[in-house]
């Protein structure tokens, strides 16, 4: 193999039981497997999770759902963001469950559960002020649409947030004040829902899970005082009325993976660790002496500036190494950081293997994992690279073969 990532999936299930452990027995889990589980591999991931206690997966497309029925996942699975009316026989036909975004989905899925006489759960998604997908509808227009869809059940609310890490923006706040007064008054109406969920990786990760709309305010802004909080105390008050401001239902996705992200500001105390799953690898396909002043690759972006020992790794941007990392990336060569030389090409880069003799032809060294005491970690690729770790881990190609371990 030229590149390949190996895939823990004793990381995989450790990770997921540190979440479970965190959101306690009373929430449900929507592991987030989408995007070929961040590049992980969507049907062995599901596997893990699935014997490791899953009940529930979620996926952004249909097709992504039936992939992993027909590769035996028996688990609930989430349908996040495909209201292409092509895609809706897909629901029925393979079991999955869609999230509605627009009241005007209702009727017509409403007509296919009413012909093929099994009713459909489906969740409904609320715009709280991200501004993507969802209804922007009044709780009177809700509870008509949904009481209309006399052959579809109403099993979830949701919604999704904007900067669940900033904790210098009020939007958080805000936006869970306008999905709990949402569902306070279809409350009132008779609309419940079995579910209700709009937490990820950073509310989870930072303990604000159940909260009241106005604490959750005071939690996005940092002011713990507010918040009901003492230094150090884990964010789990119950809200009043029953209101739990982030619901009984979670979607993790990046933690799973072993990855929580950086938030901004007065940030509460993490209570979530979990370690990364992957590691990426590729081999030398080349290793050559230069003199100083030697051009290296596309445009002579790197010029020697003594002789080197240089390697060539079988990996670029079509692997998912991205191009911002000319000049600027590292590797784990022979158990040591050694610097990126000149631009990254679309199926090699170049490496200073000066310092590692030992090194020849064919030997692996690291893009993203361990050696010994060394570590190059996904997050600390995507800040070299200007991204973020989720473009890291979902770039990753297809032709890197996925191993698991």
């Amino acid at each position: 193999m030229r590149s390949w990532v190996e895939i823990s999936r004793r990381g995989i299930a450790g990770n997921f039981a540190a979440l479970r452990a965190v959101v306690g027995p009373q929430v449900e889990v929507a592991a987030v497997v989408k995007a070929n589980a961040y590049g992980h591999g969507a049907v062995e991931v599901s596997r893990v999770l699935e014997a490791e206690g899953a009940r529930w997966l979620a996926v952004a497309a249909a097709e992504e759902g039936v992939e992993l029925r027909q590769a035996g996942l028996a688990s609930r699975i989430l349908v996040m963001s495909d209201s292409l009316p092509e895609n809706r026989a897909a629901f029925f036909e393979h079991g999955l469950t869609p999230v509605v975004h627009a009241l005007e989905e209702l009727p017509p899925l409403d007509e296919m559960a009413r012909r093929s006489g099994r009713p459909l759960s489906y969740h409904l998604k609320m715009d709280s002020g991200m501004g993507r997908m969802g209804t922007r509808a009044g709780a009177a227009a809700v509870a008509e649409a949904v009481r209309s869809a006399a052959h579809l059940r109403l099993e979830g609310f949701m919604s999704h947030l904007a900067s669940s890490g900033d904790y210098t923006s009020p939007q958080t706040g805000e936006q869970v004040r306008a999905f709990a007064e949402w569902r306070e008054r279809l409350r009132g109406m008779g609309i419940e829902a079995r579910f209700v969920h709009m937490a990820a990786t950073l509310p989870i990760a930072h303990g604000a899970l159940r909260k009241s709309p106005a604490q959750a305010e005071a939690c996005a802004t940092g002011d713990t005082q507010a918040a009901g909080l003492q230094g150090g105390t884990s964010f789990s008050l119950s809200a009043p009325r029953g209101v739990e401001a982030f619901g009984n239902m979670v979607r993790p996705g990046l933690s799973l993976y072993g990855y929580v992200g950086t938030a901004r500001g007065a940030a509460p105390p993490r209570i979530l660790e979990v370690r990364p799953v992957l590691t990426w690898r590729a081999r030398l396909v080349a290793v050559k002496e230069v003199p100083a002043g030697a051009s290296i690759g596309y445009g002579a972006l790197f010029r020697a500036p003594h002789a080197m020992r240089i390697g060539m790794v079988a990996a670029g941007y079509a692997d998912g190494l991205p191009h911002s990392l000319t000049n600027r990336g590292q590797v784990i060569a022979a158990g040591r950081l050694v610097p990126m030389l000149g631009a990254v090409s679309m199926d090699l880069i170049a490496v200073d293997l000066t310092e590692c003799p030992s090194l020849q032809t064919g030997d692996a060294v690291t893009l993203v994992g361990r050696e010994g005491d060394v570590s190059l970690d996904a997050q600390t690729l995507a800040e070299a690279a200007g991204t973020i770790p989720y473009a890291i881990l979902c770039g990753i190609g297809n032709r890197v073969k996925r191993v698991y371990v």
